[in-house]
């Protein structure tokens, strides 16, 4: 789902054009990130270098943006061939594959499966969020993987390990992680934000597939990995300290909504009273929308 206010900046009025602008910054030997620039609907950007191959991790929304990424990765993979995986099926993340066509795409079956159930779905949906955002998606394909698998696999691009990993159920049905042991690197995909409010797509009855009870649960295995570099699906570059902050929200979150509950507030009480402490609480974080979706999801839980 869309993962700050559809296609207006944080700060100013105009919208922004959902476009992949950031050049690639490498923020360890081989490990390179093209950052979202806090722009909406553009997600951080990953490119790891092996001696046989690279890794992308996210190819941005539609086949403009999914060129701008594979023509980066390509600068810094040069002749090696590239694999390219998505942390999750929402569009801005995912829908730029059809521009990977030489490229071998990998997902977990959870994501694979939740991506053939909702795709078109959601190109329909993003597509109402203004024509800055609709412009992207203009001839979008969704481009099905070369390899689907179950639970975890590692990937060795020559002299550099990568592990996938999912826990099922959290932000989407199969959140996938990408971990580089050796270097403790995360990219976490929208299961960490930085200084954005955790994004709840929980619009029943067309999509609840989130869980804000296993989100918290698997948060708790990423702090187990400790990595020193923590890239969020937007958001800055940080450290282990941002799955920290995720999981303190969500957490603070549900506690807060079963307290009101149980003192027999109606959601849209629980939604005002929420959005005006979890704002107050956190001044500098962006898409506050997504307070009340993330209520309304801990109350059907």
């Amino acid at each position: 789902m869309a993962d700050n206010d559809a296609a207006t900046a944080a700060v100013g009025e105009e919208p922004v054009p959902p476009v992949v602008t950031g050049k690639p910054e490498e923020v360890a030997d081989g490990v390179f990130v093209v950052p979202d620039g806090r722009v909406p609907l553009v997600p951080n950007i990953g490119v790891v270098l092996g001696d046989r191959a690279a890794l992308v991790v996210d190819a941005g929304m539609g086949a403009r943006n999914g060129e701008v990424v594979r023509r980066i990765a390509k600068e810094i993979a040069g002749d090696r061939p590239l694999i390219l995986t998505v942390t999750h099926f929402h569009p801005e993340h995912g829908y730029g594959a059809q521009a990977f066509a030489d490229a071998t795409i990998i997902y977990n079956r959870e994501q694979h499966e939740e991506f053939r159930d909702k795709g078109q779905a959601y190109v329909d949906m993003f597509r109402g969020f203004g024509p800055e955002v609709a412009e992207q998606l203009e001839g979008v394909e969704l481009v099905q993987p070369h390899v689907v698998y179950d639970g975890s696999a590692d990937i060795d691009l020559g002299g550099k390990l990568v592990q996938l990993r999912t826990w099922g159920l959290a932000h989407t049905r199969g959140d996938q992680i990408v971990f580089l042991p050796e270097e403790r690197i995360l990219f976490t995909g929208d299961l960490v934000e930085n200084r954005f409010f955790s994004i709840f797509p929980y619009f029943p009855p067309d999509d609840s597939d989130v869980n804000g009870a296993k989100w918290i649960r698997v948060l708790e295995e990423l702090q187990k990995l400790d990595p020193a570099i923590v890239v969020p699906g937007h958001g800055e570059v940080g450290d282990a300290g941002l799955i920290a902050a995720a999981h303190g929200y969500l957490t603070l979150l549900r506690s807060e909504t079963r307290r009101l509950a149980a003192d027999g507030n109606d959601a849209d009480t629980i939604v005002a009273t929420l959005e005006m402490q979890l704002r107050e609480r956190y001044p500098d974080w962006g898409a506050a929308e997504w307070i009340a979706f993330g209520v309304r999801c801990f109350l059907a839980e």
